[in-house]
């Protein structure tokens, strides 16, 4: 569709050109896709048809629909098309991931994946799993599985998401022997992967049996709903500058960073903005529907990524002032109850991270180091460290310090947050 658009209206305009990132730039064109095709619809009904068939006798949607089976059927200038354009999201990808710090051991195209999974539709049709209509599309009937049919191949021939996943399934078994193949995909796709895994049980794949969809809620922001095609989505890079922007102004109002450099306060700002934003994700559990509030995420006072990093920052300008040393007896000292407690949760690291694993939650690891950070600032607000009643206590309450910091910095770092030395 971005093609289609691009070809229509782009007048060989580029992402150099018009100096906007890649992906940003083709998706413009996808938005731009959906608004004209919306305007040949309401065309086709205001002279009687259908939505449906309006959308489906749109120009637009038959200038996509064969750009589909051109690419499929490698047509020269539209393959040339097509690596010009995906260059250009690629490239634009990989500045964001860059920014968030993630990056991948192994990336799957669809562009391959799709030729696997129509050799195996015409697998399910020897088999009897799959039927052809009519009109040549492929279709797998699930009525007796209690859902509907379901189509895995359009009567053009060319490839739907399902061939795409049944393929992608295959290719990853048959290069892992994974025992489980985890699916990280919002809840609007549940049925999709039902019948996904139902397909590859009736193909009697291997890869079947380890197909889980971890499902989350969706993600949505105080004005209501994004939707891709409406243009509504917000960009991640958008909202990463936003939430640096955020951090920057509440950081400097605390009046903390008078003494950092210019490339000290940026990188500072980096750390909270994402921090704040990654850690208001995940505190949620990943099936639950959340709305995302900028302002909320970091406050230095709420439950925050932001307050968790002060914590930590405080904890090590402690034991800048005084790092522990060394003193006979200091194990031995009584707990009060404020140190027994933050004790006692830091013993519970290991099991916390076994159950979160387990019930694949990463909220729980995010809870946890909300509680660790809470409790510490109790136990500190409550107990001084540097005029402990005497040296075997101030020793003690140096290394719970050591062990909280190292508990928080590794919580948050499996969350992909950094924590600050200082803030």
């Amino acid at each position: 569709k971005s093609m289609v658009a691009w070809e229509l209206f782009g007048k060989g305009s580029t992402p150099e050109s018009t100096g906007i990132k890649g992906d940003h730039f083709v998706g413009d064109y996808y938005v731009l896709f959906g608004n004209e095709l919306k305007k040949q619809v309401e065309t086709g009904m205001a002279s009687g048809l259908t939505k449906e068939v309006a959308e489906k006798e749109a120009p637009l949607m038959k200038a996509a629909q064969q750009m589909l089976v051109d690419w499929e059927a490698g047509k020269p200038d539209t393959m040339e098309l097509w690596k010009k354009m995906n260059s250009w999201v690629y490239a634009g990808f990989d500045v964001t991931y860059q920014r968030i710090g993630s990056d991948f051991d192994k990336i799957y195209y669809e562009s391959q994946t799709y030729l696997l999974g129509k050799d195996l539709v015409e697998m399910g049709l020897n088999k009897k799993v799959f039927f052809r209509k009519d009109d040549g599309s492929v279709w797998i009937d699930l009525k007796p599985d209690g859902l509907d049919e379901k189509i895995v191949q359009r009567s053009d021939g060319t490839a739907v998401y399902m061939t795409q996943d049944i393929g992608l399934a295959v290719e990853k078994y048959e290069e892992y022997h994974a025992d489980l193949s985890i699916y990280v995909v919002a809840d609007e796709q549940n049925y999709h992967f039902k019948v996904l895994k139902l397909i590859c049980q009736k193909l009697q794949l291997p890869s079947a049996a380890g197909i889980h969809h971890l499902s989350y809620g969706l993600v949505e922001l105080p004005s209501g709903r994004m939707k891709t095609r409406e243009g509504t989505v917000v960009d991640a890079d958008d909202i990463i500058e936003e939430m640096t922007g955020i951090a920057a102004k509440h950081t400097e109002e605390l009046g903390k960073v008078a003494d950092f450099t210019e490339a000290e306060r940026k990188e500072l700002y980096d750390i909270i903005g994402l921090g704040a934003l990654k850690f208001f994700l995940l505190r949620v559990d990943p099936k639950k529907r959340m709305v995302f509030n900028p302002d909320e995420s970091i406050d230095f006072h709420g439950f925050t990524g932001p307050f968790i990093q002060y914590t930590h920052a405080r904890i090590k300008s402690i034991l800048r002032k005084e790092p522990p040393r060394d003193y006979p007896g200091a194990e031995m000292t009584a707990l009060l109850p404020l140190e027994k407690e933050l004790l006692i949760l830091l013993e519970k690291y290991s099991g916390l991270l076994e159950q979160a694993c387990n019930e694949m939650n990463p909220s729980l690891v995010a809870n946890y180091a909300f509680s660790v950070a809470k409790i510490f600032n109790s136990f500190y607000t409550e107990h001084s460290v540097s005029r402990a009643e005497s040296e075997s206590k101030k020793q003690l309450r140096l290394k719970i310090c050591v062990m909280t910091a190292h508990v928080i910095q590794s919580a948050m770092g499996l969350l992909g947050i950094r924590v600050p030395e200082r803030m």
